[in-house]
């Protein structure tokens, strides 16, 4: 029984609880920019370079493949592919990826700023804290003649 409330326990600390959002929602992240970077990014790039497609590029290492085969078709006459291409569109995906994320989490630190600047002007025009309170009280205290 003691099992079951430890478990119980673990899951109810708001750490578990933060991860688990965290990682529901970075999964909805990753397929908003996936379909970024697949339908909005990678044709623009297709149309600036000439419609070029880097994952079908591969050199044969052992075996013959069709010339001008696509690399599945290469793979499935049983060539050994050194699949070049895969890996720069990988590198280029994982490139834009990168530069959207810190675009994103470059706006998001510039509203937290924002709104820590806000805050601070906020605290100040209301007057002072309770520490200067209690230290104005204290001088006032110590100022005042003793009877």
């Amino acid at each position: 029984m003691s099992m079951i409330k430890e478990f119980r326990d673990f899951i109810a600390k708001g750490n578990v609880m933060d991860m688990a959002v965290g990682i529901i929602i970075g999964a909805a992240f990753t397929a908003i920019v996936t379909s970024m970077v697949d339908d909005l990014i990678n044709p623009i790039l297709s149309m600036v370079t000439g419609n070029t497609d880097f994952s079908s590029n591969y050199i044969v290492l052992k075996g013959v493949a069709p010339d001008g085969a696509s690399l599945t078709a290469a793979k499935d006459a049983g060539a050994t592919v050194w699949a070049y291409g895969s890996f720069i569109t990988a590198v280029l995906n994982f490139l834009i990826i990168a530069f959207v994320v810190f675009l994103l989490v470059k706006g998001v630190n510039r509203i937290k700023e924002a709104a820590v600047k806000k805050q601070v002007a906020d605290g100040s025009a209301a007057g002072p804290s309770q520490e200067a309170l209690l230290a104005e009280i204290r001088d006032l205290l110590a100022a005042r003649p003793r009877v």
